[in-house]
């Protein structure tokens, strides 16, 4: 090469150094961002797997319905990233984990629904139709939790049929627009009649709160029933009906529908996150078993309306956050804690793999800048 020029290196179809060449030298310049973060992303992979057990294709550490989210993680890395690598892993946990819940199936919907959307991520990676007919098989049994004479309609919680909550119908809906998107078009409008069920009974049933933020569920006894319990508003509440009112957007072509995604995801931001922009749950810093999960969870939903609508002040959120989690929220291992803001105190799978989907969504939110 003549004169002064650049010399890309690409990994994994990204660019992960530019070089300025000049009198026969070469000096490193700073990586595109997207490729740091994916450069970053790849270490908490690495670390994710030192968890991974192959004899039951789940993660130790942390629980059954944690584990379909870090299986969601390593399939938002392989696509992020255009590897392979990981493919036979997930191929392992299609089969070994079904030893422990045969079908993925069991007594609570929402352990369902996040199985059902790990392997629709998975399908969209592989293009295996195996991964599809088994998040469409979760589906059906998740639709048997349908129940109108308490509440008017949404799913229960559990097959124990206690308790109507947000999280369960927001997975519920989801998956049935992930659906409705990747089907044949009979088996298609089916999915899009249960969207269109689920938003019209969820959007009126009191969850959403008058802050535009939604609540855990609705009250189970008199003389409140049915109305907004009041309860907790999650990071992962605000989160899942992003992604799942992108996708029947998408479906239905409904603008109106990300508006209201729109709305849900600001005013979650703005009442969520520190002085700092960095996201938090009320929990912190000890939130059991489950709450480790949820951060990671709004992330990936708000990169999916992202990728479907952007807005740059959620590029900014997200990278913030994954420069806090890189700087201040890690081990020397790559070992990602639960408060994102620090200081680094423990890790496990679930804390690791909610933090890891916000490094991913941040190389994916800031591809081809």
């Amino acid at each position: 090469m003549k004169g002064g020029g650049k010399r890309l290196l690409v990994l994994a179809g990204a660019v992960v150094c530019s070089c300025v060449v000049a009198s026969g030298q070469s000096v490193p310049a700073e990586p595109a961002k997207s490729s740091q973060y994916l450069q970053r992303a790849t270490r908490g992979v690495e670390a994710l797997q030192d968890w991974y057990d192959e004899g039951t294709g789940l993660y130790k550490t942390t629980g059954w319905w944690n584990s379909a989210n870090a299986i969601t993680a390593l399939a938002d890395y392989s696509k992020a990233a255009n590897t392979q690598k990981y493919v036979s892993t997930l191929a392992n946990t299609f089969t070994a984990a079904q030893k422990t819940n045969p079908g993925f199936l069991n007594r609570y919907y929402d352990d369902e629904g996040w199985w059902a959307l790990a392997w629709i991520d998975v399908y969209d990676l592989t293009g295996d139709t195996r991964y599809l007919q088994m998040a469409q098989s979760i589906f059906a049994d998740m639709s048997g939790g349908w129940d109108t004479t308490t509440c008017g309609g949404g799913i229960w919680w559990s097959k124990d049929k206690t308790y109507k909550n947000a999280i369960a119908n927001e997975l519920f809906l989801s998956v049935a627009a992930h659906l409705a998107n990747r089907v044949t078009n009979r088996q298609a409008a089916l999915y899009g009649d249960w969207s269109r069920r689920e938003w019209e009974w969820f959007s009126s049933s009191g969850m959403i709160n008058v802050q535009h933020l939604i609540n855990d569920g609705l009250n189970s006894s008199a003389p409140n029933a049915c109305k907004n319990n009041g309860q907790t508003t999650w990071s992962y509440n605000q989160g899942v009906i992003l992604g799942a009112l992108a996708e029947f957007s998408r479906f239905s072509d409904d603008r109106a529908l990300l508006s209201e995604a729109h709305a849900i995801a600001k005013t979650a931001i703005t009442h969520l996150a520190d002085a700092k922009g960095i996201l938090h749950d009320p929990c912190e810093p000890k939130c059991g078993a489950d709450g480790p999960q949820f951060k990671g969870i709004f992330v990936r939903n708000l990169m999916q309306l992202y990728e479907l609508n952007p807005d740059p002040a959620y590029r900014s959120f997200v990278d913030v956050n994954a420069d806090s989690i890189w700087n201040e929220g890690r081990d020397s291992e790559y070992k990602f804690g639960l408060v994102w803001s620090g200081p680094f105190e423990q890790a496990d799978a679930a804390t690791h793999s909610s933090a890891l989907e916000t490094i991913i969504a941040a190389a994916v939110m800031n591809h081809d800048r």
